[in-house]
C-alpha cells in the first residue's frame, strides 16, 4: 500500500480520477438527447436523420465493451483508461467542428466506441483494489458520480445548446477527457494475473456459472430499470406536458439516484447486500405501481425519484457482486455484465415502442412492477447462495489474483 492510499487500498487521487472519468462518459452518452432538434434545424435536416448520431453512438458503445474488457486483462487497467480516453477527446473535439450531419454520424460513433470503456474500467479497478468487505462504499460514491453525470446531461445540455451552441457541449467532454488521460499517468496498475493469450479473460469469464447467473439478473434489470425508464417522459408528453417539464421530471431520476448512493453508502455494511437488493427491488416496484395507477405529473415525480433510489440500491449492489466473479478476467467478466445491462434495455425500449406508439404507457409500467418482483427475488436468492458458496478466491483476492477453480484450470493450460 502506497502512503497516499486509503486503508482499502485505493487513493483519494486515484478514486477522484475514476469517478470524474465515469461522469464526463455518462455526461457524452446522455448528452446527445435534448440537442437533437436543434441540430436538425440547424442543419434542415430530418429529426430521424440527426436521431442516427445517438443509435451509432450507443450500438458501439454496447459492442465495444467486451473488446475493451479483455483489452484490459490482456494489457492493463491504466492502459485502457488512458488510450480510451485520449481517442475520446480526440473524437469529441472532432464532433464540435463536424461540418455535416453525416461526419456527425461517424464520428459520433467514434466516441461511443472509445466512451464506452470509463465506466467499466473504474468499476474493473475498484474491484482489482478494494476488498470485497469495503467494495460496496465505494460503488455507491461511484454511482453517485454516474447518475451526476446522467443528470447534468438532461438538464445542461439542451439549455447550454439553447443559449451558446450544441458545439461547446460536445466539446467540454473531450477537454474534460483529455485532461484525464493526462492525469492517470501516475495512476498504479493494479496487481493481476497475466495472461498470454487474448482468448484466456473470455474463456474464464464464460465458463463461470455465476457470470452467467448474474448476467441474466443484468438482462433483466436492463429491461425495468433502463429500456422502460425511457418512455417516463413520453407518457408526460402525451398528456400534453412540454417537454422541458417532461425532461425536468425524468432528471429526478438521477436526483433520486445520487441521494439514495449516499445512504446507501452508510448503511451498506450494517445491512448486507440481500437486504440492499430487498429494498432496492421493493423502491422500483412501488416506482413502477405509482406509474400504472396514474400518468398525472405528480405521480411520475414520485415514480422518477423511486426509481432513482431502486437503481442505487438495487443495482449498485448486483454490480458490487459482478467484480467479485471472475477476478482472474474481472474487466472481461465486468464487460459483459455491462453487455447484458445494455443488451436489456435495447430490447425492452423496441419491444415496448408500439405500446408506447398506442399510449399504453400504463400497462407499460405495470409489466414492468410485475417483471421487477421475480428479478427482485432471483437476485437476492443468488446473492445469499453466492455468498453461503464459499466464493473465497472472489472476495479474498481484492487485487486481481485468480483463485476459482476455472481460472486456474485455464491458466494452467497456458503453462
Amino acid at each position: 500500500m502506497t502512503p497516499t492510499s486509503t486503508s482499502d487500498g485505493l487513493s483519494p487521487r486515484s478514486f477522484w480520477l475514476l469517478r470524474v472519468a465515469g461522469l464526463v462518459s455518462n455526461f457524452d452518452r446522455f448528452s446527445i438527447g435534448p440537442m437533437l432538434v436543434l441540430v436538425a434545424a440547424q442543419w434542415n435536416v430530418p429529426l430521424s436523420t440527426v436521431a442516427m448520431a445517438a443509435s451509432a453512438y450507443f450500438l458501439c458503445y454496447g459492442l465495444m465493451q467486451p473488446v475493451w474488457g479483455v483489452v484490459s486483462d490482456r494489457l492493463g487497467r491504466v492502459w485502457v483508461l488512458r488510450w480510451s480516453l485520449a481517442g475520446a477527446a480526440l473524437a469529441a473535439l472532432v464532433s464540435a467542428v463536424a461540418p455535416t450531419v453525416t461526419a456527425l454520424v461517424v464520428v459520433r460513433a467514434v466516441a461511443g466506441a472509445f466512451f464506452a470503456a470509463a465506466i467499466s474500467s473504474a468499476l474493473t479497478y475498484v474491484g482489482d483494489t478494494v476488498p470485497a468487505a469495503s467494495r460496496q462504499r465505494h460503488m455507491s460514491d461511484l454511482m453517485t458520480m454516474f447518475a451526476l453525470g446522467t443528470a447534468l446531461a438532461t438538464l445542461v445540455a439542451g439549455a447550454l445548446a439553447d443559449a451558446v451552441s450544441w458545439r461547446l457541449v460536445l466539446l467540454l467532454p473531450g477537454l474534460v477527457a483529455g485532461y484525464l488521460a493526462v492525469a492517470m499517468r501516475r495512476l498504479p496498475e493494479p496487481e493481476r494475473e497475466p495472461l498470454t493469450s487474448w482468448t484466456t479473460p473470455m474463456r474464464i469469464a464464460l465458463r463461470s456459472r455465476w457470470q452467467w447467473y448474474v448476467m441474466g439478473v443484468a438482462f433483466v434489470e436492463g429491461v425495468v430499470l433502463l429500456g422502460l425508464l425511457t418512455y417516463l417522459a413520453p407518457a408526460m408528453q402525451s398528456r400534453g406536458v412540454p417537454s422541458t417539464v417532461a425532461g425536468a421530471v425524468s432528471a429526478l431520476y438521477g436526483v433520486g439516484a445520487m441521494v439514495s448512493a449516499r445512504i446507501v453508502r452508510r448503511v451498506a455494511g450494517a445491512l448486507g447486500p440481500v437486504v440492499l437488493i430487498v429494498v432496492g427491488g421493493t423502491l422500483a416496484v412501488l416506482a413502477y405501481a405509482t406509474a400504472a395507477v396514474s400518468l398525472a405529473t405528480p405521480a411520475l415525480v414520485i415514480t422518477a425519484l423511486l426509481l432513482g433510489g431502486g437503481w442505487s440500491f438495487l443495482h449498485s449492489t448486483v454490480q458490487s457482486w459482478a467484480t467479485e466473479l471472475v477476478p482472474a478476467a474481472r474487466a472481461t467478466g465486468i464487460a459483459l455484465f455491462g453487455v447484458a445491462l445494455y443488451g436489456g434495455s435495447a430490447v425492452a425500449s423496441a419491444v415496448a415502442a408500439d405500446g408506447a406508439a398506442r399510449g399504453r404507457y400504463s400497462s407499460l409500467f405495470l409489466i414492468g412492477a410485475v417483471l421487477l418482483v421475480p428479478l427482485t427475488a432471483v437476485a437476492a436468492v443468488g446473492r445469499a447462495r453466492h455468498r453461503r458458496s464459499g466464493s473465497r478466491p472472489q472476495s479474498s483476492a481484492p487485487h486481481g489474483k485468480p483463485g476459482s477453480r476455472d481460472a486456474r484450470r485455464v491458466l494452467g493450460g497456458q503453462r
